[in-house]
């Protein structure tokens, strides 16, 4: 066995010369794997830094500051070695011996020097004795690998659906956990019952849920003859029947008669119960994540861009046109004022974000207002239609995943969405030169690639830019001159 001693000057006193001096072996610090044959030579600090330029991080070298005045001893470092060696050997109780005895045998010489080295530096952590516990990780040191890291995307589902599931089979589910959990996304299988529990659909004591949902069909069944199948107000159905048919042209499950009827059902009958606003462009939109959603919950497994709505049973229509529309109608309630007589809860909202940009990131501000842009021209779709013409309809539903958990209601946070949304297309912004140009970036996104994973990022951003004006709501309220 060959032990580390570290190189003194002519006074006894230890080299300054840490990263200069080539080292053969210092705890802790990484060196390039040679055979048995081989001999490194270390020759220059180049090929050292070339061999581990992946291994260190700045600031490392508070760390590992104090390795270098550490002495081994060749005794004690045999000794570590057979320890590490007789611990490994009888927690390998199940494994082969003979196999173990050559394996060890193979190693031992590298072995002796690793474990000499990982004690030393275990010492020098603050550590008493030859512990097996575990080590801090300094630069250098393989950490272990975490059994997440290994998992697959399904398996992580898989485990944040038992969550899920757990949840709700709670007597009185804890709706602050459940929004919790459903904020950085929700499993496939858990969607459809969660969402109705954040719209406040269906209520939170499971005993109660069979009775609701019974209820509240029947409820929507009868409004239904009520006001559809009754006479129909001319100007309000004739907007909703022209606006149908436009709706997500290149899918061809809404252009299927079945669902096109749904859908004027459940837009008509909103209008008709919310006169304040009547049918405004746009909340046809909203209807179809929740529409998906459902239709996802009774065709599980199955494409559903041209899924044929006939091969569904007409209860199971039935269920899925009642949940959307009590879903759409709880869902709507908190940004009511965005439909009004000329949509004042919107303008207000482009103000509001136009105020933020100009704080967070001035210089794009001007370029937007140098050009002639102003932020009318492309945000009020953002805000009428909660970005669902500009993101994938897969991200939308991923997206609202968010809204629907956001505890005090996702209307302010979806302000910090859209300016996350601005920002993440900042360079490209700035490289047009032109009003035109401008605008056709603005308006057509390239988000058709767009997955999960991005989605996840934006509200992250959203996140961190509202948590800095959470505490200073007044810096959304200034620059009067600008409205």
């Amino acid at each position: 066995m060959e032990s580390y001693q570290p190189e003194y000057d002519k006074n006894g006193v230890l080299s300054d010369t840490f990263w200069k001096t080539p080292q053969r072996a210092i705890p802790g610090r990484p060196c390039q794997r040679v055979g048995q044959s081989e001999v490194m030579s270390g020759s220059s600090y180049q090929q050292f830094q070339a061999s581990v330029n992946d291994a260190w991080d700045l600031g490392d070298d508070d760390i590992i500051s104090g390795i270098a005045e550490t002495r081994i001893s060749k005794a004690i470092s045999q000794t570590v070695a057979l320890n590490v060696i007789n611990s490994h050997r009888n927690s390998s109780k199940n494994v082969n011996k003979s196999d173990v005895k050559g394996e060890i045998d193979n190693v031992k010489p590298q072995n002796e020097v690793v474990s000499a080295k990982k004690n030393d530096v275990r010492k020098v952590g603050g550590g008493s004795g030859v512990s097996a516990g575990p080590m801090r990780p300094y630069p250098g040191r393989p950490r272990p690998v975490r059994l997440s890291a290994l998992t697959s995307r399904e398996e992580s589902n898989e485990s944040k659906l038992e969550r899920f599931q757990q949840l709700q089979e709670n007597a009185v589910i804890d709706l602050n956990e459940l929004k919790h959990l459903s904020w950085s996304g929700i499993p496939v299988k858990a969607r459809a019952i969660t969402w109705r529990l954040l719209a406040g659909y269906l209520p939170a004591n499971t005993e109660r849920r069979a009775e609701t949902l019974q209820r509240k069909r029947a409820d929507y069944k009868h409004l239904v003859r009520q006001y559809y199948d009754a006479e129909r107000d001319d100007d309000t159905y004739r907007q909703i029947h022209i606006d149908i048919p436009r709706m997500s042209p290149l899918v061809a499950l809404f252009q299927q008669i079945t669902v096109q009827v749904m859908f004027e059902r459940i837009l008509y009958i909103w209008a008709i119960r919310h006169p304040a606003s009547g049918y405004v462009q746009g909340i046809n939109d909203l209807v179809t994540p929740f529409f998906m959603v459902f239709l996802q919950e009774a065709a599980p497994g199955e494409e559903l861009d041209n899924y044929p709505l006939d091969k569904l049973t007409e209860e199971q229509r039935d269920v899925i046109e009642a949940d959307s529309f009590w879903c759409l109608s709880k869902f709507l309630d908190s940004i009511q004022d965005n439909y009004i007589f000329a949509q004042l809860g919107i303008q207000y909202k482009v103000n509001q974000l136009k105020e933020l940009i100009k704080r967070i990131d001035k210089p794009l501000h001007e370029h937007l207002q140098s050009h002639g842009v102003d932020y009318l021209q492309f945000s009020f779709r953002w805000m009428n239609n909660l970005l669902t013409r500009e993101i994938p309809l897969a991200c939308s539903i991923r997206l609202w995943d968010t809204y629907l958990a956001e505890s005090d209601g996702f209307a302010t946070f979806q302000l910090y969405v859209c300016a996350a949304f601005l920002l993440h297309w900042r360079e490209r912004l700035l490289l047009e030169r032109d009003f035109q140009g401008l605008m056709i970036l603005l308006q057509n996104v390239p988000t058709q690639n767009w997955t999960d994973s991005n989605i996840s990022m934006l509200v992250a951003e959203a996140y961190k830019l509202k948590f800095a004006f959470a505490d200073a709501p007044n810096h959304l309220h200034s620059g009067k001159s600008d409205r």
